[in-house]
């Protein structure tokens, strides 16, 4: 049930529209991926999450291995079933999450030993065990296990864990078993665009269904990630998804689909959510401050979200303030349709050969900030 079309070419950039078809369901890309890291959306129902417009939802594979456990959620019918979520899943490799939230860590030829960040228990992951707990959560893309490498990182080490991540890929490949499940590589190498291009010529001649970039935004300049995307992207197959793995803010989702990215994740519109940040056509605005006590507008006139047709900046504001925990609903809620609507809008521009002048307006209206009166 597996197949990826691409169905138009931006003439300007590099920017692509396109259809990924699964056996649960049709994704639309350029796509924004909610994550549910836990088998949840924080704060939202699924059926939420399904009327904000998502298509696809990314499960972790690290925490949900740990809680409640990859066997233990087979049991219960697969992540799907568990969740009652009935779309596609793509669950990530749990990669990043072993080398940033693990309290201690080993790593081997083999895989990485490493303490639990909530009990202290000990756990290994190899590839082969990657894909067996990917096997259990019963999702439609899986993520091949791999190193990511922190910022800055030695040229040294980066070759290092390419290379690695390259003969991880291979065993990932070889253990993968579910003919239901799409299996994505993961390319690595850093800041470094000669070891990128290197990670992702030996990726092509495996012939992943799918490619991942991997370890950007984890501390790099804004500059070094779009150089990096540059000089990877364009060499990745024209007939295969390209998913940027963990971006990012409303800005890096303009410039990846500028440079030929299909698939994008992120915790940020649910956690800024969390946070007080609410997202706007105009940038981000910070509910907590004292300006919005009195104020009677929504959060961004004329938006379509339940949260902006029923309720008040000065209403959200008392909300957070308060810790009330409809705060936290109601700004996940007009943040994911903010996202989820401007991946939208990316997708129409594409289609009609309009998305440079998409891309300008974006910029515009931040550039002019609030309009006066609204």
């Amino acid at each position: 049930m597996w197949r990826f079309e691409l169905l138009a070419q931006d003439g300007t950039t590099h920017a692509r529209r396109g259809r990924i078809q699964t056996g649960r369901g049709t994704v639309d890309t350029p796509v924004f991926m909610p994550v549910g890291t836990q088998g949840t959306i924080k704060s939202l129902s699924p059926d939420e999450v399904s009327s904000l417009g998502a298509q696809i939802i990314l499960g972790n594979t690290y925490h949900l291995s740990l809680r409640p456990g990859a066997e233990r959620i087979a049991r219960l019918g697969g992540l799907h079933a568990f969740m009652a979520w009935p779309g596609p899943i793509l669950t990530d490799s749990g990669g990043f999450q072993v080398f940033s939230l693990a309290t201690i860590r080993s790593i081997d030829e083999d895989g990485v030993t490493f303490q639990s960040h909530i009990d202290g228990s000990r756990h290994r992951i190899t590839p082969e065990r990657c894909m067996e707990i990917q096997d259990l959560l019963g999702s439609d893309i899986a993520m091949c296990f791999d190193e990511c490498t922190p910022y800055p990182v030695s040229r040294e080490y980066a070759r290092a864990s390419m290379e690695r991540t390259l003969r991880w890929a291979r065993r990932c490949r070889e253990a993968h078993k579910r003919a239901d499940q799409a299996l994505f590589a993961i390319v690595q190498g850093g800041v470094y665009a000669d070891l990128r291009l290197e990670c992702a010529e030996a990726l092509k001649a495996m012939d992943f269904p799918g490619y991942a970039v991997g370890s950007l935004a984890v501390g790099e300049p804004k500059e070094v990630m779009l150089e990096v995307l540059d000089a990877v992207v364009p060499q990745l197959p024209q007939d295969k998804p390209r998913y940027l793995m963990g971006v990012g803010m409303p800005e890096d989702l303009i410039e990846g689909v500028r440079r030929g990215i299909d698939m994008f994740d992120c915790v940020v519109p649910t956690r800024n959510a969390r946070n007080g940040m609410l997202f706007t056509s105009w940038g981000a605005l910070q509910i907590k401050n004292s300006r919005y006590t009195d104020d009677p507008k929504p959060i961004e006139p004329g938006c379509a979200c339940y949260t902006c047709r029923k309720f008040s900046r000065a209403y959200l504001r008392h909300l957070f303030m308060a810790r009330e925990l409809l705060a936290y609903r109601l700004n996940s809620i007009h943040n994911l349709h903010y996202f989820l609507r401007l991946m939208e809008g990316v997708r129409e521009a594409v289609h009609q050969g309009r998305f440079e002048a998409f891309r300008e307006d974006f910029y515009r209206r931040r550039l002019e900030g609030e309009p006066i009166g609204d």
